[in-house]
């Protein structure tokens, strides 16, 4: 834990939010400037609580332009909540801005709600239970965050296209994944992944992305299809309408950092030879 400087670690103890019910405890691991982030964050927009939180996810992801891309930032053990503002990847980073923004928009805003709020996001069911009980593959993350109350999936009503896919890439590369070695957390994978494949999933195809950009919203949260075979989501955006055009806010790691795209939402995945569409969840 002392290599990457000295940590904090605290229990906080969760009480309930007004729209959702958050789990009772966390385990939070992070350094003072993780701290400060977020707390600076929670000051600057603490007179939007009104505003959507579409558009609080924006607000906050522009301030966090610029933010080194560092990825496997979570794979520590043993599992606990890590908190990493200083480096952020796809996925961290729009669970962070997904969760800064729901803090913003509690009643008791603050740097403890905002730890459980994360919990709530990360981990299925909102409980810390070893490394399965992360949420790992990201339409899965959409799926858990719907039904939790924090977004709610739109590609049906967008597109109602169906996305089918087997979701297997975890189990079938375990070596790729060091927490794979303990013995007991394959076959939880596996059965997650069984759950996934079978679950109905509809997707905007790259090629009805032009037709149907004007139902996309600015703070939407977007999973990159793929073609690659096992796996469902190949990266993690927040779209962004600049001069009329969606666009991407993001942490890719091919810009070391987070940016908005020059390129359109329908550029990047005409140049993206794996993408070949979206799957939306509007924040609520």
């Amino acid at each position: 834990m002392n290599t990457l400087g000295h940590f904090i670690t605290l229990s906080v103890f969760l009480w309930m939010s007004s729209s959702v019910q958050l789990k009772a405890q966390a385990q939070a691991v992070f350094e003072p400037r993780d701290k400060e982030i977020v707390e600076n964050l929670l000051a600057k927009f603490s007179a939007e609580s009104k505003t959507p939180t579409g558009d609080l996810i924006i607000k906050i992801g522009r301030e966090l332009l610029g933010t080194t891309y560092v990825a496997h930032t979570l794979e520590k053990e043993p599992e606990q909540l890590l908190v990493n503002l200083r480096e952020l990847d796809c996925t961290t980073f729009a669970e962070n801005c997904l969760a800064i923004a729901i803090a913003i928009k509690s009643e008791k805003p603050g740097f403890n709600k905002y730890l459980k709020i994360l919990q709530n996001i990360r981990y299925r069911n909102g409980v810390i239970n070893g490394y399965p009980s992360r949420v790992h593959y990201f339409s899965d993350w959409m799926y858990e965050n719907s039904k939790n109350g924090f977004l709610r999936e739109v590609s049906k009503e967008i597109a109602g296209t169906r996305y089918q896919k087997t979701v297997n890439y975890m189990s079938n590369h375990p070596d790729s994944y060091k927490q794979l070695k303990n013995v007991a957390f394959l076959p939880v994978i596996i059965r997650q992944e069984k759950e996934l494949s079978a679950r109905e999933m509809y997707y905007i195809p790259e090629e009805k992305i032009a037709e149907l950009e004007d139902k996309l919203q600015d703070g939407d949260i977007a999973g990159i299809t793929t073609s690659i075979a096992g796996v469902d989501i190949l990266h993690a955006v927040i779209l962004i309408r600049v001069d009329g055009r969606i666009h991407l806010l993001h942490a890719p790691q091919s810009g070391g950092k987070v940016l908005i795209s020059d390129e359109t939402l329908e550029d990047y995945l005409k140049n993206s030879k794996p993408g070949n569409g979206i799957m939306v969840a509007r924040p609520l």
